[in-house]
Parts: C-alpha cells; sequence; structure tokens
C-alpha cells in the first residue's frame, strides 16, 4: 500500500506542477504592473523602481522562474503584497472557510443526485421515473451562478429565511454559522446534482442488468436486500470517482459563489489576488488547491479498496 501511494503521488504532481508552471507564466504575461497598482497613481518612477527591485520584478524571467521553482519547492511562498501577511498565514484561515462549504455542498451533491438518480434508475419506466431523468438534465445545463441568484430571490428576498449574503464565523454561534454557508453550499451543490444523478442512473442501470442480479431474484431473496448488499456496493464504485472530480469542480465554482455571497473564502481571496496582481498569494492559493485535489484523490483511491474487495494494491495486487 505504501509503495502504491508513492507512485500515485509521483503521478499526481503534474496536477499541482503543470498549473504552478501556467499560473507562474500568465500571470506575468497579463497587463498591468503589481508595483504601480501597490503603490497607486501618485507613485513616482523611482518608487515604482525600487519596489519592482524589491519584489524581484526587474530581473529576468528565467531568474524569476528559478527562484520560482526553489520557493515551491520549500514552501517559501513569499509575502502577500495586497494584504502585507505571510502567505503561508493568510490562506488557512480562508481556507478554512473554503473547505466547509465545499463539503456541505458535496453533502447536497450527492444525497439529492443519488436520490434522483436512483429514483431515474430504478422507476425508469415510470413517470416519477423519466421527471427524474429530466431532472438530471436540466441540472447539467444550469450554471452555479444562476443557482446562487435564484436562492437569493427565493430565500432571501422572498421568505427571509436567509441572509443575502456574509459570512458568520463559528465564535457567534452554530446556527447562525450554519445559517451564513446554507445557500452558497447549495447554490455550489445544486450545480453538480444533475451530474451526480446521471453518474448515479448509468452505474445503477449496468449493474441492474448483470446476471448475479437475476440468480439473487431467481432465488427468492428479497428485492430490498438485493439493492443494498449487492446492486448499491458495486454502483458506489464510480461515484467514488465522482466525488474526487467534484473536489476540483467545487473549489475551482467558490471563486464566483464566494464573490456572490461575499464569504471569505479562497475563491474570493483568488479573485482579489488576481485583481491586485498579488503573485505571491497566487501562486500559494494554487499550490493549496492541487495539493487539496491529490488528498481527495488518494483517499478515493483507498476507498476502493473497501468498497469493493476486489481492488488490490501493492505486492498483492494482480
Amino acid at each position: 500500500m505504501i509503495w502504491y501511494l508513492f507512485q500515485r503521488l509521483l503521478a499526481l504532481l503534474p496536477t499541482v506542477l503543470v498549473p504552478l508552471v501556467l499560473v507562474f507564466l500568465l500571470i506575468r504575461l497579463a497587463p498591468g504592473d503589481p508595483a504601480s497598482i501597490i503603490l497607486g497613481d501618485q507613485a513616482t518612477q523611482q518608487q515604482i523602481a525600487a519596489l519592482r527591485h524589491q519584489m524581484g520584478l526587474d530581473q529576468s524571467p528565467i531568474v524569476q522562474f528559478g527562484r520560482f521553482l526553489s520557493d515551491m519547492a520549500t514552501l517559501q511562498l513569499g509575502q502577500s503584497s495586497f494584504l502585507q501577511q505571510p502567505v503561508v498565514d493568510v490562506i488557512p484561515s480562508y481556507a478554512a472557510v473554503t473547505i466547509e462549504i465545499s463539503v456541505l455542498a458535496l453533502v447536497w451533491a450527492l444525497v439529492i443526485g443519488i436520490g434522483i438518480g436512483a429514483i431515474a434508475a430504478f422507476r425508469r419506466r415510470h413517470p416519477e421515473g423519466r421527471v427524474a431523468k429530466a431532472l438530471g438534465i436540466l441540472g447539467i445545463s444550469v450554471p452555479n451562478y444562476f443557482l446562487a441568484l435564484v436562492l437569493i430571490i427565493v430565500f432571501a428576498v422572498a421568505v427571509r429565511w436567509f441572509a443575502v449574503g456574509g459570512y458568520v464565523p463559528p465564535a457567534a454561534g452554530l446556527l447562525p454559522h450554519l445559517q451564513s454557508l446554507m445557500l452558497p453550499s447549495l447554490a455550489l451543490g445544486l450545480g453538480e446534482v444533475g451530474f451526480v444523478s446521471r453518474i448515479t442512473r448509468g452505474s445503477l442501470l449496468d449493474v441492474i442488468g448483470e446476471p448475479f442480479v437475476v440468480t439473487a431474484k431467481s432465488l427468492g431473496l428479497r428485492t430490498s436486500r438485493i439493492t443494498t448488499t449487492h446492486i448499491a456496493r458495486l454502483a458506489a464504485l464510480p461515484l467514488l470517482t465522482v466525488i474526487g472530480l467534484l473536489a476540483a469542480s467545487l473549489i475551482s465554482g467558490s471563486v464566483v459563489i464566494e464573490n456572490i455571497f461575499g464569504i471569505p473564502g479562497i475563491g474570493q481571496l483568488m479573485f482579489n489576488a488576481v485583481s491586485n496582481r498579488d503573485y505571491s498569494l497566487i501562486q500559494g492559493i494554487v499550490l493549496f488547491s492541487g495539493t487539496a485535489i491529490i488528498v481527495v484523490n488518494l483517499v478515493v483511491d483507498i476507498l476502493y479498496a473497501v468498497v469493493d474487495p476486489r481492488v488490490q494494491y501493492g505486492a498483492h495486487a494482480r
């Protein structure tokens, strides 16, 4: 298992390295000088030149890239020019908020998506099954920012169950804290329900048609036992893969959702960092996002062996 995890880490390293290199190139090709943005319009050319030298922006691109790789390898993420704090001190508090929203969104996506997909599979010849299938197709087509606006209009403006936006920390109370996370997590989660329901329906239909299901029914086993013991376990394998994909989707979707609801998470932090050309902070956020995706995918790989005993890692794998 340890050797397998090491191999998986090596295989997943491009998940972090490639985006980091692309970010390094793209943010330096983008118009706008970080030194000019930080100092403002009233700064003199001498002040701008001094700050560029301090930030190392007056060096050649090759020297900057070499220093960039060295800093990433040693986790020396530098100082945020926008917040005037070390990047390693800034990211954790914002990341904790995004992780909370993403976990809640994942729960919404899985619970609602699996429910709709199961209805579409087991009741496929009935009206409710056709409606569930149509909902799955519709869910894929609706972007999460549109869902966010609909949720605000319905639950914040019309019935006034939740606030339009803002974030309440846990220290202010558990219930107000969860209420502040409800709408953004729903907007993120509902945006992935269609995808989850389609995967669930497809995997269930594949397993339902297997010979062992027909044999179990012919032996007189209860339908509920066949569904929970045999069908659900095999159908869960594609859903585990979906969790790994959703991790990347939820992190990227948080940029829009957190700005709509005014949530101080990684998405809003990334937006502010890009707006202010904060190179160090942008690179740190990309490093965190890539690492989070790697961790989720490693956990998913381990869960494969738990759900399906046929999957083996290490020396006993065949």
